[in-house]
């Protein structure tokens, strides 16, 4: 793209600097499967988790396949396993996929964390691949808590769905471009339409605020300048964050991060996260530490659309499983 990607000249261009990386990890990340690389990977992380955490082998393959590929694409690892799953191991298999990214948005995050800066890349890139990773033996712990299985543990083993690696590495590669690039237009698109919603509704609230002087209160008792989406989250997640260890002056903007990553997706979050981190105002989250909090708070598929994403995406792959994956959703 030349000039168009030099920030001194056109500033920071979201479509021209982060979208083609998920093209190019996208080709990169099927290159890898064909090659088998990433099956091995995610073998060893699976006997890992089977061993450790005493699951079944199919919840623990679906896990480890979520620290490099999509919510939808990890369960064709256990597509033949699906549809005998009982609804805990099926939950499991959901909250892998939300508490996790794919290898192909990953780059994306550290290119728009850290910029030009190989430093900052170096640091962010660390920060999202143990956040990743962490995410795994995190799932378990957590759905296991919300939703235990009855049947008692049995160690088995279980082989990697071979489905997607026929054909040659340039077959491959062009299936991931081509898996890339509706991916990246997915993003873009999703990035533009929740954008314009959120400045929508921030200017339908504004003039409300405004009626009610609202909007003079809150610039004059708060760090926000008026009624607003991101005021209404800050002040209803602040107490979470305070209890997982944000200082009192930065649990407001570190719970309108959370709120924006679960009612719209974790992108316009980092996209936010980056402004708070780049621009030097009242609202910057000045704090190292709180900048790494939100950095693993929000590296994760977790959002309202997800749900979505998975009813469509894991009810193709076991038609029979629509209706528990639509009542485990919202859990």
């Amino acid at each position: 793209f030349s000039s168009l990607i030099d920030e001194e000249k056109y500033s920071y261009i979201f479509a021209f600097q982060v979208l083609p990386i998920i093209i190019f990890f996208s080709a990169l990340t099927s290159m890898l499967y064909h090659l088998g690389i990433i099956q091995r990977i995610v073998s060893f992380l699976a006997w890992l988790l089977t061993r450790f955490l005493k699951i079944t082998g199919a919840e623990s393959l679906s896990l480890a396949g979520n620290v490099f590929l999509g919510q939808t694409e990890s369960p064709i690892l256990i597509k033949s396993y699906l549809e005998q799953m009982s609804k805990s191991q099926l939950f499991i298999v959901m909250v892998g996929g939300m508490s996790t990214v794919a290898g192909s948005v990953l780059a994306a995050y550290i290119g728009l964390l850290g910029g030009d800066d190989v430093n900052e890349q170096l640091k962010f890139s660390t920060h999202l691949l143990t956040a990743s990773v962490m995410a795994a033996p995190g799932a378990v712990a957590i759905s296991k808590i919300i939703f235990p299985d009855s049947k008692k543990y049995v160690e088995d083993t279980v082989e990697i769905e071979k489905e997607k690696i026929e054909g040659n590495i340039l077959l491959s590669i062009t299936r991931g471009t081509l898996e890339g690039v509706k991916l990246a237009v997915s993003v873009g698109a999703m990035l533009l339409v929740f954008l314009a919603i959120i400045a929508m509704l921030n200017d339908i609230m504004w003039v409300i605020g405004d009626l009610f002087r609202l909007n003079v209160l809150i610039s004059e008792f708060t760090n926000f300048d008026n009624f607003s989406i991101e005021f209404i989250l800050g002040y209803l997640l602040a107490p979470l964050m305070w209890l997982i260890g944000v200082t009192y002056q930065e649990c407001l903007l570190m719970g309108q991060l959370l709120g924006i990553k679960i009612v719209s997706s974790e992108f316009v979050a980092f996209i936010k996260l980056a402004d708070f981190k780049n621009i030097e105002t009242s609202f910057s989250l000045l704090s190292k530490k709180s900048i790494t909090m939100a950095t693993f708070m929000l590296c994760g598929f977790a959002n309202l659309a997800s749900i979505g994403i998975q009813i469509a995406g894991i009810g193709v792959l076991a038609p029979g499983q629509r209706k528990n994956l639509s009542e485990l959703g919202f859990k």
